[in-house]
């Protein structure tokens, strides 16, 4: 087994399982980030309690967890069930939001609901990423924001414990979040809220429509329609009635099991995979489909089955944009070019995902004959000739002359497409495997598990 826990420099850092033989597994993915989140901050709004199943813990639900228990929510937590029961939301409180952008984005509103000070700060990225037009728009909503004219974390909330709500415009262009976390407290405005995206495009719409699904599941009304060329996103006022909720599986963490039998051959069957969710990573079916792999529902769960060959893929991902680092992974070692579009949002997540992917799946395939061109808002992906072989790099990071220095820049997408291009590359290393936590609690264990 892969020591996926060795220090190096401070972090930690591992080689990552190269195999060469067909993979035979069956796996369960953890819940969903982005639904479990959702509940908890819906649950939280309710007007009695909720009983979440299957919940993912994970860094940045486990920050939830605790912004809203500082607000004086109770939350209690099993293993399998999380049981939340709905209380007045007070301060003075601190809300470490890590580098979440659910946490960063969909608790300024809560913390607006409440009444006190709330304090709000979180890892360095967390200064650098657009929070900007959710400020604004709170602001126009007559809520009192302390952010030295930044714009930005960190910043301070005083709650009056209320909010008039009315109609209100905001840029959505940099993040669905924006949208989502008005749309989330919504209900609970004295005269519900209308929200209108001034934006010139919306990325992650299926998050939004996630979030509207949500509202729906826990008792609220919401409208969508339009005014001229512009979408507007309606909630009535009203209570939220608590409800039990089943967490479906994180289909976007699964991206990464499921490029391991394309690039090996074999197969992997998820259990639990719904057969209707709003997450966006269900498009992986077509996707992958798309790139070679037979995909199927089965008994047991979804049934992916690989060859090794890999095909290349033309693709806007606009709405789908976290699934880009695997999907350019796996493109990277497929026998034809890729063009991944309409991504440019993705420069604003934890890292600048474009400039990082190129960068660092250059260093594996150009000396191969292959490379990545990094575009404003897309990538072009031209994997190495088929009959090359790829020589690891020996940057000045590399732990010796025989290994390459995968950086991840604090980013869980990053380190797993590091992952799945060790499985074709020997000797690569995974820095900092351990950043994976924000969404998957132990990637390491279930990757090795799959894949040795």
């Amino acid at each position: 087994m892969t020591d996926w826990s060795a220090p190096y420099r401070g972090k930690f850092a591992a080689g990552a399982p190269a195999s060469a033989k067909p993979i035979r597994a069956t796996l369960t993915i953890p819940g969903s980030k982005s639904v479990t989140n959702r509940a908890l901050i819906l649950a939280a709004l309710a007007d009695s309690p909720s009983r979440l199943i299957r919940p993912l813990s994970s860094r940045d639900t486990d920050l939830m967890v605790a912004a809203l228990s500082s607000l004086g929510v109770k939350i209690q937590q099993s293993k399998e069930i999380w049981e939340i029961t709905p209380a007045p939301l007070y301060g003075p409180a601190s809300i470490d939001v890590g580098n979440a952008g659910t946490v960063m984005r969909f608790m300024l509103p809560v913390a607006a609901l409440a009444k006190g000070l709330i304090n709000f700060d979180g890892d360095s990225r967390s200064h650098e990423r657009p929070v900007g037009p959710l400020i604004k728009a709170l602001e126009d909503l007559g809520v009192t924001i302390n952010h030295k004219n930044k714009y930005a974390l960190p910043l301070l909330i005083n709650g009056a414990g209320s909010i008039h709500g009315g109609e209100v415009e905001v840029d959505a262009s940099k993040s669905s979040q924006f949208l989502s976390a008005l749309l989330l407290a919504g209900p609970k405005m004295r005269e519900g809220l209308k929200v209108i995206n001034i934006g010139k495009s919306l990325p992650s719409l299926p998050h939004i429509e996630m979030t509207i699904a949500m509202l729906r599941d826990f008792g609220a009304e919401v409208t969508v329609g339009k005014e001229g060329s512009r979408d507007f996103y309606q909630v009535s006022p009203g209570g939220l009635t608590g409800r039990e909720l089943v967490i479906e599986p994180d289909l976007s963490n699964a991206a990464p099991f499921m490029a391991a039998p394309i690039i090996c051959g074999g197969e992997v069957i998820i259990k639990d995979w719904p057969k209707s969710t709003t997450q966006p990573g269900d498009r992986l079916r077509e996707i992958f489909t798309e790139m070679g792999a037979e995909i199927e529902f089965v008994k047991e769960g979804l049934k992916i089955s690989g060859t090794g060959k890999i095909k290349g893929i033309d693709i806007d991902l606009h709405d789908e944009g976290e699934l880009t680092p695997s999907i350019a992974a796996l493109a990277a070692l497929a026998d034809s070019p890729s063009h991944l579009r309409g991504i440019g949002h993705l420069r604003l997540h934890e890292t600048d995902r474009l400039k990082a992917l190129a960068t660092e799946i250059n260093a594996l395939i150009r000396p191969g004959g292959g490379e990545v061109i990094e575009e404003s808002d897309s990538l072009t992906i031209k994997p190495a000739p088929a009959n090359s072989t790829l020589s690891v790099a020996t940057n000045n990071d590399a732990t010796s002359k025989s290994k390459h220095f995968f950086r991840t820049y604090e980013d869980h997408r990053l380190a797993t497409a590091g992952a799945i291009l060790g499985l074709a590359i020997r000797d690569v290393v995974v820095e900092n495997i351990e950043t994976t936590r924000k969404t998957l609690p132990d990637f390491p264990g279930l990757w090795s598990s799959t894949v040795e």
